[in-house]
Order: structure tokens, then C-alpha cells, then sequence
């Protein structure tokens, strides 16, 4: 693997853009949540395809899809951040998360099922936590049946992070914003309650907020049981296809104390609800889906002080 460019600040985010096969190109991620310091919280985000078949509406990484990455092109993403950071592969942090949410829904690479299968004997890491988000991808049952199987034998007790990437419970809206086929909310709520164990976390479904796309509670009501699921939102963050698709984010990043009126039904509902607020630093950083790298290949140069663009909320 070499690293043929990288941005940010060390005290929040860094985004590396690396060449793991000849004219295949990745990016992954290491971040930390000030003011925790990185040995109670750190996080590292990598791909897990070139590119991706998907093309979410509001998602730099898709488009341009070359493939699936092997289990050792897997590794060494993550084997980079750790030996930057503890050279001696033990891993100190109260928790350390792992996420597969990168380039590519990570579904559809089996190869993510190995990595899972052998983080826990890889590293000495006693806070290592795993994270998968998905849009539950139609035909991929078999990788579900596997990563259920894989959590219960080597992540139980809350040890793993479980989400699903829905956006709105209008499912005309939804195949809009994720034009592929997928679960409908019956089976992922059925998935769901067989991931959840005692001890466990919630599942989270996760909706990135559109201005005029909507979050009904009683539709989540239907099919989500708040015992069982919780409900995460986020801003939409300024990517370039949101730009391109003119999406406006209905959470303002720079209002973070909760009072929104979705957010209140939702909880009369039942839901435990997180409204997730990164660093805003972290746009002009590029952080976020595929945005650094997308960058990159415009430029077709090495951007050593990251990039900025106007964000619209």
C-alpha cells in the first residue's frame, strides 16, 4: 500500500488516500471526539470497495467502481493507523471502534466477514468495538446470516455496532436516495431483533435529515421496536452529490441542543433518540463519504492542506 495523499488536523481527523492495487485508490479515516483524548475514544473508518455500485444521492464514494478489496488489502488500512499510533499493535483505548463505513457498502464484499472473524486475535484491544453500516442490500442474506453468526460467537455484550442507513420512512423516497434494491423495514426490523442480544446496543437506524423528506414515527412505529432499535440523525453532510443534487440538510450543524420537532415525536414514541454532531472542521477536512478522494482525482494532484467549499445548510 502506498500513501499518496492525506489531510487534516491530528487533534480531530485524518483522511488518507492510498494506492493499494495499480490504479485502485482508497481512502480511510482516523478521528477522535474532543474533548475525549484519543485513549478513550478512537475511531478508525475504512473502505471496503474501489468505488461503489450504489450511488446514494448524498454520497461522494459512489461511481467508478472497481471491485472488492481482499482481506489483506482489508488489514492494511487498519494495520496503518494502529502501527502510526501504537507500534506495538496493543491498542490502550477505552473505545476503540472499527468501522466499515467508508468506500462501498460493506455487505457486499464477503471478505469484511473474515476481518471481523479475526480482529479480536490480531490486536491486543481490549475496548475494540466493530461497527457495520449498511442499506441492506437485496441478494445479500447470506452475508447477514454469517455477520450474526460471527457477532454472537466473538462480540457479544455490546461489542458491536450495528446500522442501518434508511433516511426517510417513505419508501418511494427512500429507493430515490438509495437506487439499488433492499430490505424492505419488515425484514431489517426481523434481522434486528434476532442481532440484539442481552447486553447488547441498540441497533441504530440512522437518517441523514433532507429538508422535505420525511421521518414519520408511526410508520418506525409499525415495524421497530424501541426496546430494540434506536434512532440516529445527522446532518446532511455538504458532500459534493448533495451539492450536485441540490439536497438541503434539514438538521443545522450548528444547532446542537436537540430542539427539533422530529426529534421530540420520536421520543413521545418511545425512541432513544442521538442527534450526531461532528467537529464541523471535519467538512473542511473532507472527511466525510468519498469527499477527499473525489477531490483528489479532480485535482490529480497531492492536496497537502485538505480542500474547502461553501457549505449550505
Amino acid at each position: 500500500m502506498k500513501i499518496i495523499a492525506s489531510a487534516g488536523r491530528e487533534d480531530i481527523a485524518m483522511v488518507y488516500i492510498a494506492e493499494i492495487q495499480k490504479g485502485k485508490l482508497v481512502e480511510f479515516v482516523e478521528s477522535i471526539q474532543p474533548p475525549l483524548p484519543r485513549r478513550k475514544k478512537w475511531v478508525l473508518i475504512i473502505s471496503s470497495l474501489f468505488g461503489c455500485p450504489v450511488k446514494c444521492l448524498m454520497c461522494d464514494a459512489g461511481g467508478k467502481y472497481k471491485g472488492k478489496l481482499s482481506r489483506e488489502e482489508l488489514f492494511t488500512q487498519i494495520d496503518y493507523l494502529i502501527k502510526r499510533r501504537f507500534p506495538t499493535g496493543i491498542v490502550p483505548v477505552e473505545k476503540f471502534k472499527i468501522q466499515f463505513a467508508r468506500m462501498g457498502e460493506p455487505s457486499l464484499n464477503p471478505n469484511v466477514l473474515d476481518v471481523l472473524n479475526e480482529l479480536p486475535q490480531r490486536y491486543q484491544a481490549p475496548g475494540l468495538i466493530p461497527s457495520l453500516s449498511t442499506i441492506a442490500p437485496q441478494g445479500r442474506d447470506k452475508f447477514f446470516e454469517k455477520l450474526l453468526q460471527i457477532k454472537k460467537r466473538l462480540y457479544k455484550n455490546g461489542h458491536f455496532q450495528l446500522q442501518f442507513s434508511i433516511h426517510t420512512t417513505d419508501e418511494n423516497l427512500r429507493n430515490w436516495l438509495i437506487p439499488v434494491k433492499k430490505w424492505d423495514f419488515a425484514k431489517i426490523a426481523d434481522y434486528g431483533k434476532e442481532f440484539y442480544g442481552d447486553n447488547d446496543r441498540k441497533i441504530t437506524l440512522n437518517f441523514a435529515l433532507i429538508k422535505g423528506i420525511p421521518l414519520e414515527p408511526d410508520v418506525l412505529s409499525k415495524y421497530f421496536d424501541p426496546e430494540t432499535f434506536l434512532i440516529k440523525i445527522t446532518p446532511l453532510n455538504p458532500t459534493y452529490q448533495v451539492l450536485k443534487n441540490k439536497l438541503s440538510s434539514y438538521i443545522d450543524p450548528y444547532q446542537n441542543d436537540g430542539k427539533y420537532e422530529v426529534i421530540k415525536r420520536l421520543q413521545k414514541s418511545g425512541y432513544e433518540v442521538i442527534l450526531s454532531i461532528g467537529e464541523l472542521e471535519e467538512n473542511y477536512i473532507g472527511s466525510n463519504c468519498g469527499q477527499y478522494l473525489t477531490k483528489f482525482l479532480e485535482a490529480k494532484s497531492s492536496l497537502k492542506k485538505g480542500y474547502k467549499y461553501k457549505i449550505q445548510y
